[in-house]
């Protein structure tokens, strides 16, 4: 087995299911992207990428295996991988969601490789997750995942290591002003519209903040199974005029920028990478006390929490916000810092690099101390 940095590289195969616009796919779009610097070679292989632009298939040279992550044809379509990669498999498999994972251990025994595996939401009692023995190390991306993982699915919490998601954080000089006053403000979220996401209470904190006179509008950029349910809400709060729904997209950057407060109201959250990425433009942050939530905002300094499942709450954020552009601004800037310093993509492909040379090193020194017992 290579060692990275060496002349032979390391090459690593990050296994995904159906690449979609969230968090978790553009944290594996961005290791892909940067692992080579690092002296490993990414294999990116996925079920689904269709809802990824040619352009970036074809740069990471994305091979799509259909039917890979289902129950019954999966087997079948795991041979097939394993024979295209017969003449040269990888050295480590990278499983990067916890549905892959019967996958990934299927292809892990046949080329005898280790298996790491990234969970990225907060598991419940109701959920599946079993630990195959190929496993060696989970990564989460926040204390509240691993911990979910331990207390609820028994997984040993020495396996477990916290790799927070990474965002790229863009010079300052392509900020774009927050709560100028030559526009009407903007309040907005974005990402999969999902029940999970509490998008509900955000419109009925909306409703609040017009009813209370400000002049603001609202922003929902995304798609998702709750569309025609919030466009109906919307109406029926009779706000359809003062919120915008944004097409989705793989890149949710302009729409990020557009906004001058962000927030998410979430009941449920592993980390928030759409919440880094707001920050990361210097945009005032309300989110829900969820998940890892509380990992990344200081209250008050880096950002604004307020309880799940609480529009009025959220409302009172929305308001101090616009009433307080000064304010706002402070917040924003400051929670930008706090990204460029914990949250930057460098920092996350350093610590997953780590954790690769650590299974790596174990892998040999075991294969090493099997070849002595035989001599």
């Amino acid at each position: 087995m290579a060692e990275a940095g060496s002349e032979s590289r390391c090459r690593v195969l990050l296994l995904a299911g159906v690449f979609e616009v969230r968090g978790s796919t553009a944290t594996t779009l961005r290791l892909a992207e940067r692992l080579p610097e690092q002296g490993f070679d990414p294999l990116v292989v996925c079920s689904d990428a269709e809802r990824l632009s040619s352009e970036v298939r074809r740069e990471l040279s994305i091979r799509q295996y259909h039917g890979l992550s289902k129950r019954l044809i999966g087997r079948l379509v795991s041979r097939r991988l394993t024979a295209d990669f017969a003449d040269q498999p990888p050295d480590l498999i990278h499983v990067q969601s916890r549905h892959m994972v019967s996958s990934g251990a299927r292809l892990a025994d046949e080329w005898g490789v280790p298996l790491i595996v990234s969970v990225h939401e907060v598991l419940q009692s109701q959920d599946q997750f079993e630990l195959p023995r190929t496993v060696r190390k989970v990564l989460v991306v926040s204390e509240a995942v691993g911990e979910s993982l331990v207390d609820r699915m028994g997984v040993p919490a020495e396996c477990v290591v916290v790799v927070p998601g990474g965002v790229d954080v863009p010079d300052v000089q392509r900020l774009v002003g927050v709560l100028e006053p030559d526009h009407v403000p903007s309040v907005g979220t974005a990402g999969p519209l999902e029940a999970v996401k509490g998008l509900p209470y955000f419109l009925n904190a909306a409703q609040k903040v017009l009813a209370a006179g400000r002049d603001a509008e609202f922003l929902m950029a995304g798609a998702g199974p709750e569309e025609n349910n919030l466009r109906r809400l919307a109406g029926e709060l009779g706000i359809r005029d003062r919120v915008t729904f944004l097409p989705n997209r793989p890149d949710f950057s302009g729409a990020l920028a557009a906004m001058d407060v962000f927030c998410l109201p979430s009941l449920q959250q592993g980390l928030g990478t759409i919440m880094l990425e707001a920050m990361s433009l210097a945009r005032p942050v309300i989110a829900s006390a969820v998940g890892g939530v509380c990992s990344v905002l200081r209250d008050g300094e880096t950002g604004m929490v307020v309880p799940p499942e609480d529009s009025a709450a959220l409302a009172g954020r929305m308001l101090s916000l616009l009433d307080d552009p000064v304010a706002a601004r402070a917040i924003g800037e400051a929670g930008r810092r706090d990204v460029l310093a914990r949250f930057g993509t460098a920092t996350m492909v350093e610590r997953t690099v780590s954790v690769y040379k650590e299974v790596i090193r174990a892998k040999e020194v075991l294969n090493q101390s099997r070849k002595g017992g035989t001599e």
